[in-house]
């Protein structure tokens, strides 16, 4: 069951919850980066698998799947050299549309200069001579180009710097980073399948400033199928979703400490319909606790 099958809601069976379970939001839905206070639409861009291909037919697609994200209000797109062909694509299929894009990608690799080479190939892939955020891909000898990017922080050519995991992996370490380092921002996962991050990874976000970008909000996929072969419930009209896409987004977005949910497709209409959860009311916590339940008992 694909996302185009899961479209629509039933607006009367599942009550009318409006504002007491739904917290009003200015439109476009923006959240601030703890460390300065600037503001980023909450659903950003991925391109992990989705991105790495080298046809001049399938890098305009992508070209594409961009337009529709930056058309719809997102920003961030993130990526690392670990994709594959993916950063290349981003530099060969960027629109230029006059958007603004938040750019951020990663380090995957051993020793310091190994690092600094593959960073200064990231900027020659995307045509830039600035990132907004680079970061430590799964803590790849992460002491060595933290270095790097505070270095490279402090001569202005990286905004923000911070780390990343992926696949619910190594929290204790994610947890020692974000007490010891000097960091602006942790990615990690987060979705209705894998919540372990509620446990210790979130508060301590939110304890210590840090932005969170969350990976894998769709689970790779896996939240599409049995559980979504049905309309949405009536909640969806309160909080303004036409599809489960977009309500799982809000649901991760609209905890406190989440900063950008980045889903990766391929697709233009995907890309359009994600950003659809930059619009409108997010859940409270009780309608989390609720979309939860329902999700679980479906």
């Amino acid at each position: 069951m694909d996302r185009r099958r899961a479209l629509g809601f039933l607006a009367g069976a599942g009550g009318a919850l409006v504002l007491p379970h739904a917290v009003a939001q200015v439109s476009p839905i923006r959240r601030a980066i703890p460390a300065t206070g600037e503001n980023l639409p909450p659903i950003g861009l991925g391109t992990w698998l989705t991105f790495d291909v080298t046809s001049a037919a399938d890098r305009a697609v992508r070209g594409d799947v961009m337009r529709a994200f930056f058309e719809g209000g997102g920003r961030l797109v993130d990526s690392s050299p670990m994709y594959g062909a993916s950063e290349e694509t981003i530099g060969a299929a960027l629109p230029d549309n006059g958007k603004p894009m938040f750019s951020a990608t990663k380090v995957w690799t051993v020793g310091a200069l190994a690092g600094r080479r593959q960073i200064e190939n990231s900027y020659r892939l995307w045509k830039l001579q600035r990132f907004d955020l680079l970061q430590v891909h799964n803590f790849l000898d992460y002491e060595a180009h933290l270095a790097t990017l505070r270095r490279l922080k402090s001569e202005g050519r990286v905004r923000y710097i911070g780390v990343t995991t992926s696949h619910g992996r190594r929290h204790d370490l994610a947890e020692k980073i974000m007490r010891e380092e000097p960091i602006d921002f942790i990615q990690f996962t987060y979705n209705l399948n894998d919540r372990e991050a509620e446990e210790r990874l979130l508060p301590l976000a939110m304890e210590r400033r840090i932005a969170v970008i969350i990976n894998r909000p769709f689970d790779g996929g896996s939240l599409f199928g049995a559980k979504t072969s049905n309309p949405l419930p009536g909640w969806a009209k309160d909080i303004d979703c036409t599809s489960w896409a977009e309500a799982f987004l809000k649901w991760i977005v609209a905890h406190p400490a989440v900063t950008c949910a980045i889903p990766a497709t391929s697709k233009p209409a995907h890309a359009g319909e994600n950003v659809r959860a930059l619009r409108g009311v997010l859940p409270d916590a009780a309608l989390r606790r609720r979309i939860l339940a329902d999700y679980e008992r479906a």
